[in-house]
């Protein structure tokens, strides 16, 4: 003999017309139908073991469906068990009533929830919902199946393959250690001169110290007796000629004799 179908029944009211009773038994195909009436006083929870019911039908008016409800409805239902709430409602609240209901049993884990048509009553809303066919803590062993992609091929090599040794590609010339190039004339040494190609940076500072030296090719006389054709000579650079023989000498009063500094004639090299 096969396995009962347990079928629950639940009412805020104080009873269930005698009628609507043989309707859920004929509906539901049960003989086993356990009926709660007054479930307020419950306080949502339910003298039920768990996992114990294949459907809950549930009858209340608006104020009747709270959170706790679905979590115990969830709980006394069989894996894969039906759920099906009839509310109480005026007409212009069904579509709102109806909305709320699907999101209250979506959000409490229950699949396949959908609106229908209640045959109660043009005032009531009914939803039907399914408990998942698993369990809250569940777990599922994965196996790691070995494919043939993840196994890399096994290439044979020997001597008759198209294969090229890298080794016979070198030549006695590429074994050869490469001889280092001796440093250049411009690295040793203080006298040393800056060689043709230099690398190193000692031609640069010869040119700067060639571009610092400037040489003096005056006279005695225009040493001692300074004078100037067009009057600007003892001025200073900002004032003399390009062809001026006083150029790079600071500034002095012309028919005085030019004074120099300690080194001014030493030059930087």
């Amino acid at each position: 003999m096969g396995e009962t179908n347990k079928s629950l029944v639940l009412t805020a009211e104080i009873a269930l017309p005698i009628h609507t009773i043989r309707q859920l038994q004929i509906d539901l195909v049960s003989d086993n139908l356990i009926v709660i009436t007054q479930c307020e006083s419950l306080g949502c929870n339910l003298p039920l073991e768990a996992a114990s019911m294949d459907t809950v039908i549930a009858f209340s008016e608006i104020e009747y469906f709270r959170e706790q409800w679905f979590v115990e409805f969830s709980r006394v239902l069989k894996p894969s068990g039906k759920l099906i709430l009839h509310k109480q409602v005026t007409s212009s609240e069904q579509e709102k009533a109806s909305l709320n209901l699907v999101r209250q049993l979506l959000t409490s884990g229950f699949i396949e929830v959908k609106a229908s048509d209640s045959n109660c009553s043009n005032q009531s809303v009914t939803i039907k919902g399914t408990k998942a066919s698993w369990t809250v803590g569940s777990s599922y062993l994965l196996k790691n199946k070995k494919t043939s992609e993840n196994i890399l091929p096994n290439i044979p090599i020997n001597e008759e393959s198209d294969i090229i040794d890298e080794d016979s590609l070198l030549t006695e010339e590429d074994l050869t250690k490469p001889q280092l190039p001796i440093g250049g004339d411009c690295e040793v040494g203080k006298t040393r001169k800056a060689c043709k190609n230099c690398t190193c940076g000692r031609a640069e500072a010869e040119a700067e110290a060639e571009g610092k030296l400037q040489k003096l090719d005056l006279t005695p006389d225009q040493i001692n007796n300074p004078r100037s054709a067009c009057g600007s000579c003892g001025l200073g650079d900002a004032f003399r000629c390009g062809g001026c023989p006083y150029r790079g000498l600071p500034p002095f009063i012309l028919g005085e004799k030019v004074a120099f500094s300690g080194n001014m004639l030493v030059t930087d090299i």
